[in-house]
């Protein structure tokens, strides 16, 4: 955490700067501001880059949270279409994040949280070293962010829950095919209408999750930038790691360039990983393991 706070900090396992050693990681936007940096500049993208960053949660805290932010990305970006077959992905997303967070109590494991990164920023504005602006910067973030989320109340997602329209979309989902106009006539009815009142809706909709998503949004972006980063090779393809059972680690992320031809496959737990990395051969080809030493840059984060 001391990296991420720290005015030209250097990692002690690579030398680099332990705030950007990996790939750029953009820092959380809300639901309504533009894809950019803090001086303005758009955000670097992994192809932009040359890199490929694959990532593996280490608990199912943390599975959940990628599972939503990817899904909450992925509505905006349909929304933002403006058609209909972008308000049928979008609405299909929106159904996917209500069906995993009806499976647990995802509100009160973000609160935690952000409860446990405020505490341990807490902890640093003592400390010599620190950046006390930025310091501030993300203390206040986070208790914006805690505030938006306990104000939104327990059932805060009541409302989406009790709609009779969203629920016979999720029913008819579960069929291949079942979303049809003449399975869902009122769905084609609403799809049918003119793109200003469809997105309008439908951003109401985003706006009773946006306390939550946008709160995860920001406890990964902590949780990344957080990284102990180092160059490994992996022998023969193949890298074990074991981790220090004193750091409870929740991801981990393997970086490649992108013109490497290979990804990893990554199985394990907080405990050990193992990584396999594998030969892109096409889609008509089976991939085969990398046979030869493949340098990659690890980071884990806490």
């Amino acid at each position: 955490m001391s990296g991420l706070l720290a005015r030209g900090a250097i990692s002690a396992d690579t030398g680099l700067p332990a705030f950007t050693c990996a790939a750029h990681v953009k820092h959380n936007t809300g639901m309504t501001e533009s894809d950019t940096s803090e001086t303005g500049a758009p955000a670097a993208t992994q192809e932009e880059t040359g890199t490929l960053v694959f990532e593996q949660p280490l608990n199912e805290r943390m599975r959940t949270f990628l599972r939503l932010d990817f899904l909450y990305s992925q509505a905006l970006y349909y929304n933002e279409i403006a058609s209909q077959w972008g308000s049928r992905a979008a609405v299909g997303s929106l159904i996917d994040i209500l069906a995993i967070i009806t499976r647990g109590d995802v509100r009160s494991d973000v609160l935690k949280e952000l409860e446990r990164h405020l505490s341990t920023l807490n902890e640093f504005q003592s400390r010599p070293g620190v950046d006390p602006e930025r310091l501030r910067t993300l203390l206040n973030n986070l208790e914006r962010l805690r505030g938006e989320l306990m104000n939104a109340g327990s059932a805060f997602l009541q409302p989406l829950r009790d709609s009779e329209f969203l629920n016979a979309i999720k029913h008819r989902s579960a069929i291949p095919g079942g979303t049809c106009e003449f399975d869902l006539p009122d769905y084609y009815y609403w799809l049918a209408q003119s793109d200003e009142p469809r997105i309008r809706t439908f951003n109401q909709w985003l706006g009773m999750l946006r306390p939550l998503c946008d709160a995860i949004s920001e406890l990964l972006w902590l949780t990344r930038q957080n990284g102990r980063t180092r160059e490994e090779k992996a022998a023969g393809g193949l890298f074990n790691i074991t981790f220090d059972r004193d750091t409870p680690f929740q991801l981990l992320r393997i970086s490649l360039p992108t013109s490497a031809g290979m990804y990893p496959e990554i199985s394990g737990s907080h405990y050990r990983c193992s990584v396999r990395f594998l030969r892109w051969n096409g889609l008509a080809t089976r991939p085969t393991q990398m046979d030869a030493d493949v340098p990659f840059i690890l980071s884990c984060c806490a």
